[in-house]
């Protein structure tokens, strides 16, 4: 710990664009080691979470599981919250700011990937999996707040910590819902943390696209496909004409949207006219109006097509994003302690895998970082055209709000993919969450002991963030939760998926319990397509 002091003693002379007092050096020094004294419970946590793999909105388990060691810890759970099952709150403290601290919790479909193996092995084919590797981020939170708590309790601080679960962001379906019944009402700022391979933070416009997501289906008439085919109005149909319709408007389309979709129900057999028929858009822009205006866009098109096709047609939205946008002066203070925290040790074992992992799949071959990244400000990003959605810009768009990625996964990996998952319940994954709650914590000493801090970050919110724009989410009050979402496929799949749930009480480690020696030795990579 003597060199974190030291370094947390020298950052304390860099003075960044806005200058902000911190917490006592001594302070931070205590919480790192407090995080320290917990990483065997980080490492616990980021193997079981791993192996509960639940999609969004069936985090049961994993809810269960994390609710648990919040409430042994002190804290107040409420479960349910906003109505969504799996949703919580976890609560602490008396007087002072109240701060709230968050990471996603939810897995990918089809991405069930056996731990540590370079090569692409699922554990249950078919089965949802870690291939975000949101599994780490609750872990270091976890980990962060009982280290503020504890740092807190014994210096007399008051305070008050919020901890929230990100259910169903790969769905981009709860945030909106959290802002809108008012969790975030009385917070006076916002940590998030995200996985990634690099270390850092942000402010600003950040760059990628809010989103809104919606169902539309189309009702027809069924009949006969060959011997009455004219007393049919084919529900498939409209659904063809209406993406055959968006593609031809996508040529006339800024730059910044992106916009994909899938058939959900395309009939039943192809003998009986479709009466009924679905298709799932995610439309994505820049801004509050440009996503209005694509989605309005959406709407008209379906109708067109309902029209056309002598069909109805009716939409439901499945979730919504706003652009993220990050306050700048928690960000600088962030920023600070990510320096002084640094990356983690890598050991020859865990770059080994890494290139493993690289070279099994035929990815860059690249190591893994030891250095923390620059933190990124509008004018070093650059302009942009857009790209992925993340729903906690609706938290941002509510309260100053900062995300911190952390390094618990490889480069070069592909995001939304199995080789993304492949390391996440590994000693990097480990290493990279405990980096990542030193930092968290130790900007909750920050907004805790410099009122000038949370000060100055309400003024940026206000003066700087909502000059040009003002939250408005397409939500309406009849918009519900999608929470049926993924259930009939959990209900078939989480039979299967049970047996390789983690037991800490047994083995030191999910490899250990897998039988997957670390590091894994590269496999042949595929063979080249033509």
């Amino acid at each position: 710990m003597v060199g974190l002091t030291v370094a947390l003693l020298s950052t304390a002379l860099y003075v960044p664009t806005a200058a902000h007092a911190q917490a006592k050096p001594a302070l931070k020094a205590a919480a790192a080691a407090n995080v320290d004294a917990h990483a065997k419970l980080v490492q616990e946590m980021v193997d079981s979470i791993y192996s509960f793999a639940e999609p969004g909105f069936q985090e049961f388990k994993t809810s269960e599981y994390i609710t648990g060691i919040l409430e042994k810890e002190g804290f107040k759970v409420t479960r349910g919250v906003a109505g969504i099952p799996t949703a919580f709150t976890a609560t602490w403290g008396e007087g002072g700011p109240l701060i709230a601290l968050g990471s996603d919790i939810d897995g990918l479909l089809g991405l069930s990937q056996m731990p540590g193996t370079p090569k692409i092995t699922p554990m249950v084919p078919g089965a949802p999996g870690h291939g975000e590797g949101h599994n780490s981020g609750m872990p270091l939170i976890v980990a962060a707040a009982i280290a503020a708590k504890d740092v807190m309790i014994k210096n007399n601080i008051k305070g008050r910590l919020m901890l929230w679960p990100g259910v169903a962001e790969e769905l981009l379906a709860t945030k909106a819902y959290y802002v809108r019944e008012g969790l975030f009402k009385d917070v006076d700022a916002s940590i998030f943390t995200h996985v990634g391979n690099g270390f850092g933070t942000g402010y600003g416009e950040m760059g990628n696209n809010g989103m809104v997501s919606v169902e539309y289906s189309f009702h027809g008439k069924t009949s006969h496909a060959a011997g009455a085919p004219w007393a049919g109005r084919s529900a498939l149909d409209a659904v063809e004409v209406m993406d055959m319709a968006w593609n031809m408007r996508r040529e006339h389309l800024p730059l910044t949207q992106r916009s994909h979709y899938v058939i959900t129900n395309g009939g039943g057999q192809p003998n009986v006219v479709p009466g009924e028929a679905a298709v799932w858009y995610y439309f994505r822009e820049q801004t509050f109006d440009s996503i209005r205006q694509l989605y309005e866009t959406g709407n008209t098109i379906s109708q067109a097509a309902a029209m056309a096709t002598g069909t109805t047609v009716t939409r439901r939205v499945l979730g919504y994003a706003a652009p993220n946008f990050a306050n700048k002066p928690m960000a600088e203070a962030a920023y600070l302690n990510i320096k002084a925290v640094g990356m983690p040790k890598w050991s020859p074992e865990d770059q080994a895998f890494a290139k493993a992992i690289q070279e099994t799949n035929g990815l860059k071959l690249q190591p893994l970082g030891t250095t923390v990244d620059p933190l990124s400000t509008p004018e070093s990003r650059g302009k942009s055209n857009g790209g992925g959605s993340d729903d906690i810009g609706d938290i941002m768009w509510t309260v100053p709000t900062i995300t911190i990625r952390f390094p618990s996964n490889v480069p070069s990996t592909i995001g939304h993919n199995v080789t993304a998952a492949i390391a996440m319940a590994t000693p990097i994954a480990h290493k990279g969450a405990v980096a990542g709650a030193k930092a968290v914590a130790m900007t909750v000493l920050d907004l805790m002991t410099t009122p000038k801090l949370i000060a100055d970050a309400k003024i940026y919110f206000n003066t700087v963030q909502q000059k040009d724009q003002k939250y408005d989410p397409v939500l309406t009050a009849a918009d519900k939760p999608a929470i049926d979402l993924n259930t009939q496929l959990m209900a078939q799949m989480r039979p299967q998926m049970t047996k390789f749930y983690y037991d800490p009480t047994k083995y030191s480690s999910y490899l250990e319990q897998m039988g997957v020696p670390y590091p894994a030795p590269a496999s042949p990579p595929p063979p080249a397509t033509k």
